[in-house]
């Protein structure tokens, strides 16, 4: 709310995104449109590789942090929507998170670069956000909803490419402190 009680941009943004995904995950769960994966990740499989654009400008292939830096990748449903900006924030004020060395941190989701960059400005974001409109990485991660979105599932990826953990029960708006000790408990500074 700002000083006269009334509804900030980013709030009414964030109510009205809410409310379009919901109803896009309706219709796409009611047309069988959502494009479900099926596959199923387990921890020692290697990680898929993918090239994908982010918020920050940038292209990032996973192949190029092996043998360099373990990999930390957080999906999330769709931008400006209310779990979703709660659970970036999150991630965002674990500033460990970015100053981890060894560590290349990621949010992605199916939205557009420009509509994460916009997010990722808007929340002053310290990490980039992947972008896979084509959803094709989130099938092969196996976090692609029949509602069309991706599950808010996070992978760790050690220096081998290989999966370390996979948190399939995020609480948004913990998951930053929450990240910061799974990666402690894994061993990595």
């Amino acid at each position: 709310m700002n000083k006269r009680g009334r509804p900030s941009l980013m709030r009414l943004r964030v109510l009205t995104e809410t409310a379009r995904a919901v109803a896009t995950g309706v219709t796409n769960l009611a047309l069988g449109r959502g494009g479900h994966s099926l596959l199923t990740l387990r921890v020692g499989d290697p990680a898929p590789d993918f090239t994908l654009a982010a918020s920050d400008g940038r292209e990032y292939r996973l192949s190029e942090f092996l043998g360099r830096k373990n990999v930390v990748i957080a999906w999330f449903p769709k931008a400006f929507t209310g779990g979703c900006t709660v659970e970036c924030r999150s991630l965002g004020a674990q500033r460990s998170l970015r100053d981890r060395s060894s560590v290349q941190f990621f949010a992605a989701s199916v939205d557009s670069v420009e509509t994460n960059a916009e997010f990722a400005g808007a929340l002053d974001l310290g990490y980039p956000i992947l972008s896979d409109v084509s959803r094709r990485v989130a099938r092969a991660y196996g976090v692609l909803g029949a509602s069309g979105f991706a599950s808010r599932w996070t992978f760790y990826i050690g220096l081998d490419g290989r999966i370390l953990d996979i948190d399939k029960h995020v609480r948004a708006a913990s998951h930053g402190h929450d990240v910061a000790v799974r990666l402690a408990a894994l061993g990595i500074s």
